[in-house]
């Protein structure tokens, strides 16, 4: 004759089974949910790292792996015209008329707005010291000018969830800022705030 507490504990065998396949998913699940947010963490770490590797070989068309153009240009053409407009009403006066001072700042803005947002313009900037080391004389003839990394020694700062910020002093010890954005779990630089 069976044994009606039998049934029973087979119910309770087949629920610790399942609490126990539970746990094990929700520990894996727990588990991704960390290395997600491990990576998202490093995330503008590994875009500077990036940069700074491509930089370094002269693989400049690999940037875009870690550049987002479009953003940062969008992000320094307003900067670098307002600069502009200010030298322009600063030499002009404040009478000039605002149609005038824009048409002509957008003109001056473009090549050097195109030259700074490009591939070699990130890498000339991240580079600049060596550069103007050898531009300078500093180093000697077939001499390589030891590489700079200005971001190495930057200030970096979490502004949000999504923006990253890397703080450089310029060699006038104003701050230049780069902004990176992540889009998903990737960073990408996508600003520039430059110096007053």
């Amino acid at each position: 004759m069976s044994n009606p507490h039998d049934s029973g504990n087979d119910g309770f065998q087949a629920g610790c089974k399942m609490t126990s396949r539970t746990k094990w998913l929700l520990a894996g699940i727990g588990a991704l949910l960390v290395a997600m947010l491990a990576y998202a963490v490093a995330g503008p770490y590994l875009a500077i790292n990036g940069i700074r590797n491509v930089v370094a070989k002269g693989e400049y068309g690999e940037l875009v792996r870690f550049v987002d153009f479009e953003k940062l240009r969008d992000s320094v053409t307003p900067q670098v015209q307002q600069r502009i407009v200010g030298g322009i009403i600063g030499r002009m006066g404040r009478g000039t008329t605002s149609d005038v001072v824009s048409g002509v700042s957008s003109v001056i803005a473009e090549p050097a707005i195109d030259a700074m947002v490009s591939p070699l313009g990130i890498a000339t900037l991240l580079r600049g010291s060596a550069l103007a080391k050898r531009l300078g004389g500093q180093v000697a003839p077939g001499e390589r000018p030891k590489a700079v990394d200005p971001l190495q020694n930057a200030t970096t700062n979490f502004e949000s969830t999504s923006l990253f910020t890397a703080t450089v002093e310029t060699a006038d010890g104003k701050p230049l800022v780069f902004e990176f954005t992540r889009t998903g779990l990737a960073w990408k630089l996508t600003g520039l705030r430059l110096p007053d």
